[in-house]
């Protein structure tokens, strides 16, 4: 029996790495998938133990337990969540400053995520060639304020790929955000051997067409891996509670202890901490209305069961 780390998975048949380096090719024993049921799927990045079959093939006999994941909203109007990435140690949110046009609340959705998962989050504004010099910087410096890391980036330019690049290294990062940002041109550029594939900007609709079709994490020359992960168009928050979402606003955390009610909402409520820091300057009217926002649909997810 031997540990390995899953990189891939299509058709039930999933690639995994070894601690050497050398990939195989195994399947789910059949038992493993009864027991597990519904509760947890095999994801990308997962921790497996693989033992020989018939001495010719390769079985995963065990997952062993994530140390995180990253969820979202099943497509469609389906409930429940779907593991995107498990076991990874950074997520960085891609976004583009132009072509798709970024939109700032589907930014915080995907650091909520991160946040609630008590996985650590920084940014990155791809495409800054597009803009005005220091215009994404002018867009995206609240982020920075609050305290998030944010890498301005361009592949035509090189600008920040060097830096990007150093990060990235010993870590098993995840990269997400919206189609079209940039994901794959990204590391296609730090990396060139990992040749993933690049999709257009639909110059109709202004979304990026869907070029990964799963989850895909690739080792790095220089140590760790990093996850492709599929345009996400819809995120969600499943599981997450709604008197937790305050929390995941790391700005929000200097002042909740300062509300008059420990179960405050920081909507209506009088002597809110929260609020006060609002209307104070100190936290963003616009990362404000993101919470409020989220907060809605938590509320609406619970009361549809």
């Amino acid at each position: 029996m031997s540990r390995a780390t899953v990189l891939k998975g299509t058709g039930g048949v999933w690639h995994v790495r070894l601690a050497d380096g050398e990939i195989r090719q195994a399947a789910m024993r059949g038992r493993l998938k009864q027991n597990e049921g519904e509760s947890l799927k095999l994801a990308v990045g997962d921790d497996v133990e693989i033992e020989g079959v018939d001495g010719a093939s390769w079985a995963i006999s065990a997952i062993l337990p994530r140390r995180s994941v990253l969820a979202r909203r099943a497509p469609g109007t389906a409930y429940g969540e779907r593991v995107v990435a498990a076991n990874i140690d950074e997520v960085i949110v891609v976004f583009a400053a132009a072509k798709p046009d970024p939109h700032e609340r589907m930014l915080d959705r995907f650091l909520v995520i991160a946040a609630a998962n008590e996985i650590p989050a920084r940014i990155v504004v791809n495409k800054v060639e597009l803009v005005a010099n220091g215009a994404a910087q002018a867009r995206f410096g609240e982020y920075e304020r609050i305290g998030y890391p944010v890498h301005y980036t361009s592949v035509k330019t090189r600008a920040g790929l060097d830096e990007l690049r150093d990060m990235l290294a010993g870590r098993v990062s995840a990269l997400t955000g919206p189609s079209g940002v940039g994901k794959s041109s990204l590391l296609n550029s730090i990396y060139p051997g990992l040749d993933l594939r690049v999709g257009e900007i639909s110059e109709s609709v202004n979304k990026g067409r869907h070029t990964t079709v799963g989850a895909e994490m690739h080792p790095l020359p220089n140590g760790g891996y990093v996850m492709d992960t599929p345009g996400l168009r819809e995120v969600g928050t499943w599981g997450l509670d709604a008197n937790d979402l305050a929390a995941c606003f790391i700005e929000f955390r200097p002042f909740l202890g300062e509300c008059r009610f420990g179960d405050c909402r920081h909507l209506v409520e009088p002597d809110c901490g929260v609020r006060t820091a609002v209307e104070q300057g100190q936290i963003s009217a616009a990362r404000y209305e993101s919470y409020s926002r989220l907060l809605e649909d938590l509320v609406g997810q619970k009361a549809r069961g």
